[in-house]
């Protein structure tokens, strides 16, 4: 496959393309109802974020957003933390995604490795949330009371959730892979009312039994009244298993005919609770609003990545990672939402284009991660499978490569928009991403979203382009957290994103804005590689490394030393039968020298069996670099919180050697 370098251009919107975008409407919408015409995005997303209260408004009458009270204002408090957003309304999110059942046809297309691939249709769906609504007040949940979810990605967590919804009641879900430590420490800090959770899930053509899990759960988190047991791993699972259980079906048909009502709340009422990986201590419980996610999703699903009646959206994640709330918004703007439970390489790495094929996927979501790893498999998607229907490809969770670009354009197909997206567990959102009139580039995302006042800050706090900086966000988005959980007087929120410029949120990662508002993202900040004055981003390092075909996953850290040095190792995954040999070695500094540049070739390379990782899929570099310094595994992360927690005691056992 012929290099494909960064900056590369890869794909133009057609004409047609983008006259049919939905945010080619919004902006006639503007030119007429607001005469405010704008010439191009950039002109757009410039005014976005200098008259936010002008622009969030626009939004609000665009989608027709309807509340039982109007609002006072746009913006009652400006500042951040503490913006106060749309004082005064009263609405409610599962009713804006109802608004949508009058059109017919499937809310849900569904599969799974222990279930067919199969629909739930909008009625369907509007029939299951009401009954199991009515279950949950009859359990005693209401405004405010918590309900969590220990459920794999079914239809089931879909009604579970706009159920709550519904009630006013919060939201908060885990994914079954998940141990119960790490779901302890999340849901037992939000005190829930009522669990719902599975007996188990099946995985890589394996079966995981969570029974004991979930009577863990109910003994260590004391407020739960009450559990409701989705029979999946074995349909002939029993409730009596467990203390005050009642089983899915029957809480169905114990409502069945039950009329769905919506409890309209103030727009700055939880709707869920999120967690970040919690990897270095206890979980943040991230808790966002009713309407600011309802605005940022409708936003983002219609504006951003173009969803509509029609499209069927995929996105490859469990219910542990926002991605599956994202998901899920795509019902916003009556999109048919996609679920997969399961292995994306079980029976092999073409399972999820063949899902596409079988269901008509028109948007396809999934991570860098995979894509690269399709890439590696040598898998074929564009000549194996009718991707016929397919026109977005989306990648997130990591920077994808200018060569998985080019893999995509080359091995998925030609016309296709693909649309790398960054943002976070943290306003459950991407703000640097697609924009369906803009051309791609290769390793570019295509620019900043509208709202987002995302720039790139140098070491003076100053905004720069043309240089990676700091991501910072300059002005208040609706979607923002409300606040953390316990964090009574918000110390936390303030230190977690307000701590290095006041008043500015602080992401935590490096991006380079270049002059054609294209973005690229190169990693965490707080792991950056600097190595004699020249930063890097660990995600340059890791492009590099794994284009070396004989390597299938790489770890970096740059380790401090006494006398102001640093010791750099880099940890490979080898693919099968490859040996890290003295010509691999080379190979691989090879690539990093011209690749990045010659002061980020390792001091040693070291094969280990695979990387740390988090249970989303993310790279454990600073625990791993802090473990390296001396710091005891238990102390720099948090096992429960890793996909792999061994993995942690193998690079204890390297510090000791090198110490």
């Amino acid at each position: 496959m012929t290099e494909t370098t960064e900056g590369t251009p890869l794909w133009e919107p057609s004409p047609e393309f983008r006259e049919n975008a939905a945010i080619t409407r919004y902006m006639g919408w503007l030119a007429e109802e607001r005469d405010l015409p704008f010439e191009d995005y950039t002109a757009l997303w410039e005014w976005s974020v200098t008259d936010i209260e002008g622009f969030w408004s626009s939004l609000w009458e665009f989608f027709d957003v309807r509340s039982s009270k109007p609002y006072e204002a746009v913006l009652g408090r400006r500042e951040m933390p503490g913006a106060e957003w749309f004082p005064g309304a009263e609405l409610n999110y599962a009713e804006h995604v109802f608004r949508n059942a009058h059109q017919g046809g499937a809310a849900l297309v569904h599969a799974s490795e222990l279930r067919p691939t199969g629909e739930t249709s909008w009625g369907e769906l509007e029939t299951r949330v009401a009954a199991f609504a009515a279950g949950l007040a009859g359990m005693g949940v209401g405004r405010g009371d918590r309900v969590v979810a220990y459920l794999p990605n079914v239809p089931e967590a879909v009604v579970a959730f706009l159920a709550c919804a519904s009630l006013g009641a919060v939201w908060s879900s885990a994914s079954p892979d998940f141990g119960a430590g790490s779901v302890v420490d999340r849901f037992k800090q939000i005190g829930p009312k009522v669990l719902v959770a599975c007996d188990g899930y099946r995985y890589g053509g394996k079966d995981f039994d969570r029974t004991d899990v979930v009577a863990r759960l109910q003994a260590e988190i004391p407020t739960l009244q009450r559990t409701v047991l989705l029979p999946y791993l074995d349909e002939a699972a029993d409730a009596a298993v467990l203390d005050a259980a009642v089983l899915w079906g029957d809480v169905l048909s114990a409502n069945e005919g039950a009329e769905l009502g919506f409890e309209r709340v103030p727009f700055d009422h939880p709707l869920w609770v999120l967690y970040s990986s919690g990897t270095t201590g206890l979980p943040k419980a991230i808790v966002h609003s009713q309407g600011g996610i309802l605005l940022e999703h409708l936003k983002k699903a219609r504006l951003h990545i173009d969803l509509g009646p029609g499209d069927r959206f995929f996105w490859f994640t469990t219910t542990g990672w926002m991605m599956w709330n994202l998901l899920v918004g795509g019902l916003l703007a009556g999109a048919t939402a996609v679920l997969y439970d399961g292995s994306p390489a079980h029976p092999d790495m073409g399972r999820l284009w063949r899902l596409a094929e079988e269901t008509g996927i028109t948007h396809f979501g999934t991570s860098a991660g995979y894509l690269t790893g399709c890439m590696k498999a040598g898998v074929e998607p564009g000549r194996n499978f009718d991707l016929s229907a397919l026109r977005g490809v989306g990648s997130t969770g990591s920077p994808l490569p200018p060569e998985g670009f080019g893999w995509v354009y080359g091995h998925v197909k030609e016309d296709l928009w693909l649309y790398s997206t960054s943002g976070g567990t943290d306003l459950c959102t991407a703000f640097v991403g697609g924009v369906p009139l803009l051309p791609v580039r290769a390793g570019e995302l295509q620019a900043r979203s509208l709202g987002a006042a995302v720039h790139a800050f140098d070491p003076d706090g100053r905004p720069v382009v043309g240089e990676v900086g700091e991501m910072v966000i300059t002005q208040p988005m609706p979607s923002m957290p409300v606040y953390l959980w316990n964090d009574e007087g918000g110390e936390r929120y303030r230190e977690s994103y307000f701590d290095v410029y006041p008043g500015v949120w602080r992401h935590g990662d490096w991006i380079l804005i270049k002059e054609h508002g294209g973005c690229v993202i190169s990693g965490r900040s707080d792991s950056t590689i600097n190595r004699g004055g020249v930063r890097m981003g660990t995600s340059e390092i890791y492009s590099a490394v794994e284009a070396v075909e004989e390597v299938a996953d790489s770890l970096v850290v740059d380790v401090p030393r006494a006398g102001g040095d640093s010791y750099m190792p880099l940890f490979v995954v080898l693919k099968e039968g490859a040996e890290l040999d003295d010509a691999l070695k080379k190979k691989i500094n090879t690539s990093i020298r011209e690749r990045t540049s010659p002061r980020h070739v390792p001091n040693e390379i070291f094969a280990v069996p695979d990387v740390p990782k988090t249970l989303n899929g993310k790279k454990l570099e600073v625990p791993i670099k802090k473990i390296l310094s001396g710091t005891p595994p238990d102390e720099a992360a948090s096992r429960d919180s890793l996909s792999n927690p061994e993995s942690l005691d193998r690079f204890a056992e390297l510090s000791q050697r090198l110490s």
